[in-house]
Order: structure tokens, then C-alpha cells, then sequence
């Protein structure tokens, strides 16, 4: 009996001892499926098909022990939690060639095995497919002269999920536990986000990003980002804006699109990947998740958001910084994914990494540093307008807490770098002191913003680049790993 798909050649599975042959393999199948969906893709435009259903299938990568490794108690990834097959679908492995390399590499060392590479059962949905041609679109449903869904794979809802990072996913026995913490078309649903709501391909992301709620952060990395595009020894190659508009030289115009995306996104990029992104994320929890569940599939090396909030310590004076180290999440946005009894640690190499370089831009050391920053609780909240209710309750509640200052953004990001297992850390600078009569005002705002945005942004730059020579060992915490921890970072 024919088979009622039309499939390209499935082949067998390879062994490969060397990570960089088995990724180069990944690339050819991921290759061949995207040729092929995209060939038959353009045929049915022109000749709408009958009969049997067009299908190709992400390729995948899986390893099987049978004994628990001696690895380094250190370390907290590359290897698997337990004997037995451990897989993962990959997508875009052009992408994801140096971060594949590196857990393929770590993961035959811990285990002394080699792993294999062959075509998943999970088929290949034809808009991811021909996202990588930029000569091809697909329609809306209806708009084709055939019904989409009937012929092609599309994008599936019911399986593209977060059980794995959540913590809930669950391998039936026989089956294979997860090699990864994202599946394939996890990724390509946030590569096609990012894209939408940044205006930068994948591709320019950063291994370091930054996260701010005002645009004055964004003029004034732009004016950084030229600064080091002039000094030669700087490492630094490129600078991107919306729209993909991109310069080499610290004169050229920034073309950047017409229409602002809703979180513009900034790259200052390096050859190899370690340079800095800055996002523009706007203002509320909302923003803050929907970037960081996107970003996250990338899996950077540290977030770190940057941004304004209310002090709430009459003690504070505008233009001070709080380097958070714990978090009140009334923020309401990752409560069914990272409940709020889950407690959200400070992590000690971004700490440092945020102390240092306060000290060294500002020139103050030890117990003069808090003249001009505390270090406390950050509560985040979902209402921007929370001091026009009744005081009593959200001002008990922020007192108890110990909290020194709040904004709508802080606390969700580092709960979703706790959830995705990225680094992440919180310095805010106080713009107004709303419980002590400060309201930002235009004319008060005004002069603050010329004083201390470039400061401000100074400081996280100049800590991203210290994080950038830490070993990945040591800047990824064992802190942020479970007990079942996929091999893969």
C-alpha cells in the first residue's frame, strides 16, 4: 500500500565521534528538508497538488549510555541526569553551529560515547521551512488555491511548548528523555517572534543582551556603539539596527525601517557572537516575558536589565542605583509557569560583575559606593499607576518586603532567567521617589535623563564585558539547574 506522504529519502542514522562532523550532518539534513519543502512549496503556487500530502522532517541528534558519568561536580551542563537515550530535534543548526559544537563536544567527553544524527518523526512545518527563502511566502489560509493545511505541515500549538524548561515534562517509558530544553519548533516559533517584534534577524543577536524601558538608553548605546566601531582594537565589527540596517564604520548613516517594531533592537556585535544587544522592551511585565520567552531560545550567556524605577526609601536621591538581590513579583504575568513560592536567587557572578563596574565608572570604592547605591529587594507589579489607589495595602506590602524600589519590568525577567536557566541580574537607577512627593515631572525628568542615561548604560556595558571573559563554566550557576537537567545548556 503507498504511503499517503510524500517524503524525501529518510537514510539512516550516523555515528560521529567528532561534534563538528555531526553538526556539519545536521546542517545537510536541515538543508534537504527546507529544499525540499520549499521546491514542492513553489510547484503547488503553480499547480495546485492532489492527492497525497507533502511532508519533510526535522533532523535530530541522540546519545545512549548505559552507566551514570564521572563527570566534574562543578559543571552543570553537558552531560545527561541518567543512563538511557536522551535526543533532541534541531532547527537552523547554521545558526546554532558554535553552541551545538560546544554541547556535542562536552557531552561525548563526559560519556565516552559517540552520538548519532538522523531525521526525526516531527515533521518540518512549511512556514518554518521557507522562512530561510526570502524569495517565497506563504499565504493566508484561503488566499491559495488549495487548502494550506491540507498539503503541508504547519505550525502546531499543541505540541510547541515549554514542558521541558517548566520542569513538567513527562517521558513515557521506553521513550527518550529530552537532550535539550527547547524542542525544534519551540525555536522556530521564537526565531519567527524575535523577528517580528524586533526588527533584527536571529542571526544578530548577541550572546550578552540588555533589557531597558526607555529610549534614551538606545541613543546613547548608538553613540557607544560608534565609539567603538572607530577604535580598531576595540573587537567589535558591526552595529545593528531595525530593520537589519547595519554599519562597519563609526561615520556611516543607520538606515534604520521606517516603522518602529514594537521592541526596537540594537546589536553591537563581535565575530564570534560575545558582543552586546540592547532591547527596548517598553513598559510592563508583559513586554518583559514576551522578549525573554523569545530571547531565551537563543541561549545567551546573561540578561542584565538596565532601567529606571521608583525609590521608595527617603533616603534615596534621584540618580541613585539599586543593584536588586531579590525580587516581590506582583507582576502577575509567570505565575502558571514559575509559581511566586519559587524563590528567584540572586546570582553571585552577575552581582559582582554589576558592583565592579558601578565602582569603577562612578570612582567609588567600598563604603563610599553607597552613597549612590543600595543593594535590596525589587518589587515589580503590573499596574503602572499603583499609587493611585488606597496606600494601605501596597505600601504595607512593599515595607514588610524590605523592598527599596519598584518598576514593572525587573522582577519578570530575571523569573523567566530563572526559568530558561539564563544568567541573569537587575541595576536600576531611581527616577522618581513617588511615596516622598517626587512625581517624575517633564522639566525634572528632563535633566535627570541628560545626567545619568549614559552613565547608566555605561555601567552595564562595561559589566556584560567583564561576564564576557568569565569561563561558561563558572558564569552558568549550578543554582539555575534542577534535579532532571537536559545535557544541553
Amino acid at each position: 500500500m503507498p504511503s499517503q506522504f510524500v517524503t524525501p529519502e529518510p537514510g539512516r542514522f550516523q555515528r560521529f565521534d567528532d561534534p563538528h562532523a555531526a553538526v556539519a550532518h545536521l546542517e545537510r539534513l536541515y538543508a534537504a528538508s527546507c529544499s525540499f519543502l520549499c521546491e514542492a512549496f513553489a510547484k503547488a503556487m503553480i499547480s495546485p497538488p492532489s492527492g497525497r500530502r507533502i511532508r519533510a522532517f526535522y533532523p535530530m541528534v541522540r546519545i545512549e549510555t548505559a552507566s551514570y558519568a564521572q563527570i566534574d561536580s562543578r559543571l552543570s551542563f553537558g552531560h545527561v541526569s541518567q543512563p538511557g537515550r536522551h535526543e533532541a530535534t534541531i532547527t537552523r543548526p547554521d545558526l546554532f553551529r558554535g553552541y551545538l559544537t560546544q554541547q556535542l563536544e562536552l557531552l561525548m567527553e563526559n560519556h565516552g560515547v559517540p552520538v548519532e544524527v538522523g531525521y526525526s518523526q516531527t515533521p518540518l512545518p512549511i512556514h518554518f521551512a521557507v522562512a530561510n527563502d526570502p524569495q517565497i511566502t506563504v499565504p493566508q489560509e484561503g488566499a491559495a488555491e488549495f487548502t494550506l493545511r491540507d498539503v503541508f505541515d504547519v505550525p502546531d500549538l499543541s505540541t510547541t511548548n515549554d514542558d521541558i524548561v517548566n520542569g513538567t515534562h513527562q517521558s513515557g517509558d521506553g521513550t527518550a528523555g529530552p537532550l535539550a530544553p527547547f524542542t525544534a519548533q519551540r525555536v522556530d516559533y521564537s526565531l519567527a517572534r524575535l523577528a517580528h517584534y524586533t526588527a533584527t534577524e536571529p542571526e544578530h543577536f548577541q550572546n550578552h543582551v540588555l533589557f531597558t524601558n526607555y529610549q534614551f538608553y538606545v541613543n546613547e548605546f548608538e553613540a557607544y556603539a560608534r565609539a567603538q566601531l572607530a577604535d580598531k582594537a576595540s573587537g567589535y565589527t558591526s552595529f545593528v539596527g531595525t530593520g537589519n540596517a547595519e554599519i562597519t564604520e563609526a561615520d556611516q548613516l543607520l538606515e534604520l525601517s521606517q516603522k518602529q517594531p514594537q521592541m526596537p533592537t540594537f546589536h553591537l556585535k563581535r565575530a564570534d557572537g560575545s558582543g552586546i544587544t540592547l532591547v527596548n522592551i517598553g513598559v510592563g511585565p508583559s513586554n518583559a516575558k514576551t522578549a525573554t520567552d523569545h530571547i531565551a531560545v537563543l541561549r545567551p550567556h546573561a540578561w542584565i536589565m538596565v532601567g529606571h524605577c521608583a525609590g521608595l526609601r527617603n533616603s534615596q536621591l534621584l540618580g541613585d542605583f539599586v543593584l536588586a538581590h531579590a525580587y516581590l513579583r506582583e507582576d502577575k504575568v509567570l505565575d502558571d509557569d514559575l509559581p511566586v513560592w519559587v524563590p528567584v536567587p540572586a546570582l553571585a557572578e552577575i552581582q559582582v560583575a554589576l558592583e565592579e563596574a558601578v565602582a569603577e565608572v562612578t570612582e567609588l570604592k567600598g563604603y563610599e559606593l553607597k552613597r549612590l547605591m543600595r543593594t535590596g529587594t525589587v518589587a515589580t507589579i503590573d499596574n503602572r499607576n499603583w499609587e493611585l489607589r488606597d496606600h494601605s495595602g501596597p505600601v504595607q506590602r512593599l515595607s514588610q518586603s524590605r523592598a527599596i524600589a519598584l518598576d514593572m519590568e525587573s522582577a519578570t525577567i530575571a523569573a523567566n532567567g530563572f526559568r530558561f536557566r539564563v544568567p541573569y541580574g537587575t541595576l536600576l537607577c531611581v527616577s522618581d521617589k513617588p511615596l516622598h512627593g517626587e512625581l517624575k515631572l517633564p522639566g525634572m525628568a528632563s535633566d535627570f535623563y541628560k545626567t545619568q542615561v549614559e552613565r547608566h548604560l555605561r555601567i552595564g556595558i562595561k559589566a556584560m564585558e567583564s561576564l564576557r571573559n568569565m569561563p561558561l563554566e563558572r558564569l552558568h550557576s549550578r543554582k539555575l539547574r534542577s534535579f532532571n537537567e537536559t545535557a544541553f545548556l
